[in-house]
């Protein structure tokens, strides 16, 4: 290789690459167009090639290590600057897309909540009119604690707290990752999961009335229950999006309303992970400590239950209300 002729052709490459790095260290990487963005990553790939090529020959050393400083500047630049666009990215979707996905999709998330709510109230009707109800829906064991000893299944989770809390997030994560591929059902199995919560919810919740445990009771599910229920709403919500595109996908074809409505679903999953996240940590530590007084935990559920909805309906300076 005529060293000197192929490093007088690729100088100029090299030029215009410290041009564009110099300028994005001193603006930031944003103030680049996009075509110049996709120049300096092309760039860049050539000028580590270059620097691989002058390793493997007897080159300058000097030429070699401008080359490699040329190279460091642009990883740095590229590959730190995309990383710091992501996090933006990300912070972006949490504080304001999520938002607006779940205002747009409030009538499957309202309908989601309905089944549950619904699901909830009959299964508290039948626990009182037919007390073996309850038995047909809570295990023996919760049953024969609360109805012959007087105490809550609760107190197990505490002294366990770790295992608790990764057991409680990896069970609900399951459940709602099932109430959104449920869609593909055309819903049935989506509403079916939800319906069966309320169920499960409501016999619960009559079984401790009965037994007149349902101020400690209430004080261990409102706590993790502000952001778990939400959870699930949004679940069964982004399965309903799933069976709308399925059964009523208007003017689209299927096809183009599973990847319009599944696209609204999948957002709607990122914003359950870190709700079932948090609330499995708050069920396995917070909730069932006895330390705790049972009139702070009926506080706390409060204001993560205020602060998720103040957080749903918020939208954009400027954005209007009638928007969707």
């Amino acid at each position: 290789m005529n060293l000197q002729r192929w490093v007088g052709r690729r100088e100029a490459d090299w030029q215009k690459f410290d041009r564009l790095l110099s300028r994005a260290e001193s603006k930031g990487l944003r103030s680049l167009e996009s075509e110049q963005v996709r120049e300096l990553s092309s760039l860049y790939r050539s000028a580590c090639a270059d620097l691989a090529r002058l390793r493997s020959s007897q080159s300058s050393e000097r030429l070699t290590a401008d080359l490699q400083n040329l190279v460091a500047r642009g990883y740095r630049q590229i590959y730190q600057g995309l990383r710091r666009q992501e996090w933006r990215a990300l912070v972006a979707f949490y504080r304001w897309e999520l938002p607006a996905v779940i205002q747009r999709s409030r009538l499957e998330i309202g309908l989601a909540t309905a089944l549950l709510l619904v699901g909830g109230l009959i299964a508290w009707w039948c626990s009182w009119a037919d007390p073996h109800f309850i038995d047909l829906v809570m295990p023996a064991q919760i049953v024969h604690q609360v109805r012959d000893n007087h105490q809550l299944w609760i107190g197990s989770i505490v002294g366990i707290a770790p295992f608790a809390g990764s057991s409680i997030m990896i069970n609900n994560l399951t459940v709602s990752f099932a109430a959104v591929a449920g869609g593909i059902t055309a819903g049935l199995s989506t509403a079916w999961i939800v319906f069966s919560n309320g169920i499960n919810l409501g016999a619960a919740a009559a079984l401790v009335a009965q037994n007149d445990l349902w101020y400690p009771f209430w004080a261990f599910v409102f706590p993790h229950g502000a952001l778990e229920l939400p959870a699930i709403f949004l679940a069964g919500g982004a399965g309903l999006l799933l069976a709308r595109a399925l059964l009523f996908p208007g003017r689209l074809t299927r096809v183009a309303a599973l990847k319009l409505w599944g696209g609204e679903a999948a957002k709607l999953v990122y914003g359950i992970v870190p709700l079932l996240l948090i609330a499995g940590t708050i069920e396995g530590f917070f909730s069932p400590n006895p330390t705790i007084p049972e009139p702070f935990k009926y506080m706390a559920g409060s204001i993560l239950f205020i602060l998720l909805v103040l957080y749903g309906s918020r939208r954009k300076a400027g954005e209007s209300r009638s928007g969707s």
